[in-house]
C-alpha cells in the first residue's frame, strides 16, 4: 500500500520545488530589469488634456473680438462678442450695444472693422452684430441641447478693462437663477465661480471638456468673484432667426474711414524692437524668450525643443537690421544679416555662418508676434 502511493507524492515534491524556483527566478529577473523612465500612461493623458485645453483656448481666441460701442458723443463702451456662423454674426450683450452710433470690432490679431446691428433685445440682453470681412472664419460650436449642469468645469473669454482675450477658469457653480438688473431680465441663467467683470461682457462661457459654446458671459459681481451666464440653449431660436431674416444690404455700417487711423511707423518700431530682442536672447542663450515671441501657429508647428536644437551649438551671434517694409495695416517684414559661430558636434572645430533672415511681423491678442519666417544661406 505504502509502495503505490510514492510516485504521487514524489512527483507532488517535483511540481512544489520547480514552482519555488519559477518564482525566484522571475522575481529576480524583473527586479533586475531597468526601470523604463519614461512617459507614463497617466502622464500622456494628462499631457493629451493639457494639449487639448490649449487648442480649445487658441480656437476661441480666434473667434472672439473686442467690441468698442460709440455713442453720440464719442463715448465709447467696451464688452466682448464671439462669431457663431460663417455669415460673420457676433453674438454679444444687447447693454453693451444700446445707444450707439456706430460700432467696430477689434479681433485678436488686431484688426478693427465696421459692425452693424443685425437685432436686438431689449429684454434678455441678447445682440447680433454683423461684420462681411469675418464670414467663413472658423468659430466653436454652440451647445444647442442641452443645459449644463453644477460643477461643470468652464472657461470664460473676454476683455475685461480693455485686456483682450483674457481667460478664466471656474465651474458652473448654480443653475436657473432669476432676477432683473437695469431694465433687463435674466431667466435660468448659469451662475458661474469664474469672475466676470466690465469689459467682460458678450463673451464666451465654454465647456471645458468639449470646447462647445454653453453660455454668454452677461453680469457679474461688484466684487468680481461671481458671475452669470446666459445659456445659448435660452436664446438660440431667436438668435438664429434674426441671422437668416436679413441680408447686408439692408445693414448699416459705420464708414471705415472712421476708424482709428494706423501708426505706420509704430508697426515698424515695433517689428525692429521684436527682431532685435529674438537675436538678443539667442546670443544669451535665453531660447525660452525668443521663442516665445513666435506666434501660436510657428509653435504649433515646432516645439521648444526644436527650436532650441537650432541654437544650442551657436557661440557667437551678430545680427544687422536691414530693413522693415509695411505689407498692410497690421503687417510687416524686417529683413536682417544674421552672422554667427557655431560649434561642430563631437569636433573643436568652429563653423561660421552668414544668413538673410526674413521675418513676417504681426499682432496676435493685441501683441506683436513673429508669425513667420525664413532664412538663406549666404
Amino acid at each position: 500500500m505504502a509502495k503505490r502511493n510514492i510516485a504521487p507524492i514524489t512527483f507532488s515534491i517535483i511540481i512544489f520545488v520547480l514552482s519555488i524556483i519559477g518564482y525566484f527566478l522571475i522575481h529576480n529577473y524583473f527586479k533586475m530589469q531597468e526601470v523604463d523612465g519614461g512617459t507614463t500612461f497617466i502622464e500622456q493623458v494628462a499631457e493629451n488634456e493639457d494639449r487639448d485645453f490649449k487648442s480649445i483656448i487658441r480656437l476661441a481666441e480666434n473667434s472672439v473680438v473686442q467690441i468698442e460701442a460709440y455713442d453720440k458723443r464719442s463715448e465709447a463702451t467696451t464688452g466682448s462678442g464671439f462669431l457663431f456662423n460663417e455669415k460673420g454674426d457676433i453674438l454679444t450683450n444687447a447693454h453693451v450695444i444700446e445707444n450707439s452710433e456706430y460700432i467696430y470690432v477689434r479681433t485678436a490679431n488686431a484688426h478693427i472693422y465696421p459692425a452693424a446691428i443685425v437685432n436686438y433685445s431689449d429684454e434678455t440682453d441678447v445682440a447680433v452684430l454683423r461684420v462681411p470681412q469675418l464670414a467663413g472664419e472658423t468659430f466653436l460650436p454652440l451647445e444647442k441641447e442641452k443645459f449644463a449642469e453644477t460643477g461643470d468645469e468652464v472657461i470664460a473669454l473676454g476683455s475685461p478693462h480693455g485686456f483682450q482675450n483674457t481667460v478664466t477658469l471656474g465651474i458652473i457653480s448654480g443653475t436657473e437663477r432669476n432676477f432683473s438688473l437695469e431694465g433687463y431680465t435674466y431667466e435660468n441663467i448659469y451662475q458661474i465661480s469664474a469672475p466676470i467683470t466690465y469689459g467682460n461682457s458678450g463673451g464666451p462661457l465654454i465647456n471645458r471638456d468639449n470646447g462647445f459654446i454653453i453660455g454668454m458671459n452677461s453680469v457679474g459681481s461688484e466684487d468680481g468673484t461671481i458671475g452669470f451666464s446666459i445659456p445659448i440653449i435660452e436664446i438660440i431660436d431667436d438668435v438664429e432667426k434674426w441671422s437668416a431674416s436679413i441680408h447686408n444690404e439692408d445693414l448699416e455700417f459705420p464708414l471705415t474711414e472712421d476708424i482709428l487711423q494706423f501708426d505706420e511707423e509704430e508697426l515698424r518700431e515695433d517689428a525692429n524692437y521684436l527682431v532685435d530682442y529674438y537675436f538678443e536672447g539667442i546670443q544669451i542663450r535665453d531660447f525660452i524668450s525668443s521663442y516665445a515671441l513666435l506666434g501660436n501657429e510657428l509653435q504649433d508647428e515646432m516645439s521648444y525643443s526644436e527650436f532650441r536644437e537650432i541654437y544650442v551649438h551657436t557661440t557667437s551671434i551678430d545680427f544687422d537690421i536691414q530693413d522693415t517694409v509695411i505689407l498692410d495695416d497690421q503687417m510687416a517684414e524686417t529683413i536682417a544679416k544674421v552672422s554667427l559661430e557655431q560649434k561642430l558636434p563631437n569636433k573643436d572645430d568652429m563653423e561660421k555662418l552668414e544668413y538673410e533672415y526674413t521675418f513676417t511681423i504681426s499682432y496676435e491678442n493685441d501683441q506683436v508676434k513673429i508669425i513667420d519666417y525664413s532664412y538663406n544661406k549666404q
